[in-house]
């Protein structure tokens, strides 16, 4: 079987691990390199992340991308709406992959585009059929932990309550000063947060409104509404963290809830405490990352702080290893209730 032709869109710090992977895999052929920096545009993509020239340059444009003839793309630039000056750019530039005929495979949301309403989903699901593409959603988290490995679990249960599901997460080492400052809102005064946080709250409600929805959906619970929670705990003192300094009186931790109600139950809840740095609101909750199931029977399972220690490799991962299961997929949106399971490859399958 002759490798399968991929374009990579972006090579931020999920981009350039998806771009390894595609040149690493025998069943895979990079094609083509879509870079958002003007500064990347005409190098050679393997040196763009270091490695030896593979003889693909990168391009700034679209028509440059179809014009190599991609089968598939794994877009993981910056979510659009946060960064830059058009949130609906993610939207224009999958829905314009999808019509000329390439499954788009992102990380920037839409793991569940009806959660979004159903002009959102009809936008994606209508160009996908009118070229006969696919399209996945994708990530580490939301998607892995907090949508498909409850789904998997609740295969033991005779009858499942509630789901609740919690990350703690401390960024303290995470080197992105893109995502943690000008996505995520850490650094900011409390009235900067507010006052920039319309963007930033909106993507997140679509992250997380999602994850729920679709474990709710998963389930077989209609869910009547989706309500938030969130506190933030301002730091006493500066903070030096991988991305930078998180300054005395700025945002330095934020807890989030999001709970998926269904005739005034809680039936899917995602809760995330997220710090900057280990000395951030002790006064949170601390420990594992965890996955209950309230039902018959009852279970938990809990996964030690440092259980992956890439999140942003494995980001990558579960977006290029989802590319066989999409291409056999049918056309339109296709989540994680769609596809079958993806899965990995073992050592040997790699080049």
């Amino acid at each position: 079987m002759r490798p399968r032709r991929v374009a990579q869109w972006a090579t931020g710090n999920v981009g350039r691990h998806a771009l390894g992977m595609i040149l690493d895999r025998p069943d895979l052929d990079l094609v083509a390199l879509y870079a958002t920096s003007p500064a990347k545009i005409g190098r050679d993509a393997g040196e763009v992340i270091g490695r030896d020239p593979v003889g693909v340059t990168a391009v700034g444009t679209v028509e440059e991308l179809l014009a190599a003839g991609p089968e598939v793309v794994i877009h993981t630039p910056l979510p659009s709406l946060v960064h830059g000056d058009d949130p609906d750019r993610d939207l224009t530039d999958i829905t314009r992959l999808l019509a000329a005929g390439v499954d788009v495979i992102t990380t920037v949301g839409y793991m569940h585009p009806a959660a979004h309403g159903p002009e959102v989903f009809e936008r994606i699901d209508a160009a996908g059929r009118a070229g006969g593409a696919t399209f996945h959603g994708t990530g580490a988290n939301p998607g892995w932990f907090g949508d498909v490995l409850p789904l998997v679990m609740s295969g033991l249960s005779v009858r499942v309550d509630a789901v609740r599901v919690r990350e703690i997460s401390n960024f303290q080492h995470y080197p992105s000063p893109e995502i943690m400052f000008d996505i995520m809102g850490f650094g900011s005064t409390p009235e900067e947060f507010a006052a920039r946080g319309e963007r930033h709250q909106a993507w997140l409600d679509g992250l997380f409104t999602e994850a729920v929805r679709l474990v709710a959906e998963g389930l077989g619970a209609e869910v009547d509404r989706v309500e938030r929670r969130l506190e933030t705990w301002v730091a006493t003192g500066d903070l030096i963290t991988a991305a930078g300094v998180v300054g005395a009186g700025t945002v330095a931790a934020q807890r989030w809830c999001w709970s998926a109600i269904a005739q005034e139950t809680v039936v899917v809840e995602q809760e995330t405490v997220w710090r900057m740095h280990a000395d951030a609101a002790a006064h949170w909750p601390v420990g594992d990352w965890s996955l209950v199931i309230e039902g018959a029977p009852p279970m938990r399972i809990s996964l030690p702080h440092g259980w992956n220690r890439d999140l942003l490799a494995s980001t990558a991962a579960h977006a290029v290893n989802a590319i066989g299961v999409v291409a056999a997929a049918p056309a339109g949106v296709a989540t994680f209730l769609d596809l079958p399971m993806v899965l990995g490859r073992r050592s040997a399958m790699l080049a």
